[in-house]
């Protein structure tokens, strides 16, 4: 990365980092996808029961083999059957730990997350006795507005695709509701495969440090 740009990531990186820490949550600064699991290591603690949502940052960092370890015990959702998941979501609101990602995060220091079975945003709200966030400095923007836009065009798009939903978004690359003069921020479209269902605004935390922030100096993620 050229220094220049990478100099004011980084600037963007520590303003982000010190609002979330006036928001009560803490926060870690890797400068690497490779530097996450030395950071998540130290925030577990042998006996965790540690789970996460469907988080493809958590899985370009590397951090399968560290929540595998037999020091923990990891609720692994890739082996469960489709009649299991339910089940499983439960469950996870029990776990030690819950690794996530978040869709975007404002440089005032707040979290901003939609989802389409709502077991992910559900989690970070309320359950788990520690979120562990890990999001690529491409997730930082300058507030909710630009976080509602970050979604519908670069986060829910390339999802839909992954996860095969049908949606218009996966068919133009952008929300529908995008092309409307006065949109709503929960506007979109009405089929079954929607995954805009439900939205979680983090802001100021009543339990500091419960909710952990890891921001990286590259791009990660949707």
């Amino acid at each position: 990365m050229n220094e220049n740009k990478k100099a004011i990531i980084e600037k963007r990186i520590k303003k982000t980092g010190e609002n979330l820490k006036k928001n009560n949550m803490d926060f870690y600064y890797a400068p690497t996808k490779e530097d996450v699991v030395e950071i998540v290591r130290g925030l577990l603690k042998d006996g965790d029961v540690i789970t996460h949502g469907g988080t493809a940052s958590m899985a370009e960092c590397g951090l399968t083999e560290l929540i595998s370890s037999p020091a923990y015990q990891y609720l692994d959702r890739s082996k469960c059957a489709p009649e299991e998941m339910l089940d499983f979501y439960r469950k996870s609101f029990f776990a030690d730990v819950y690794i996530s990602s978040s869709n975007a995060i404002t440089e005032d220091g707040v979290l901003y997350n939609v989802d389409g079975n709502s077991n992910r945003i559900a989690a970070i709200a309320f359950g788990p006795k520690s979120v562990i966030i890990i999001a690529g400095y491409n997730k930082i923007v300058y507030d909710l507005e630009e976080a509602e836009i970050r979604v519908k065009r670069e986060a829910a798009p390339p999802n839909c695709i992954r996860l095969d939903c049908g949606t218009p978004c996966a068919e133009t690359g952008e929300c529908i509701s995008l092309k409307k003069a006065d949109r709503q921020i929960c506007d979109g479209c009405g089929g079954d495969g929607r995954i805009c269902c439900n939205y979680l605004i983090s802001a100021r935390q009543r339990h500091k440090g419960r909710i952990k922030v890891i921001l990286v100096g590259e791009e990660l993620g949707f």
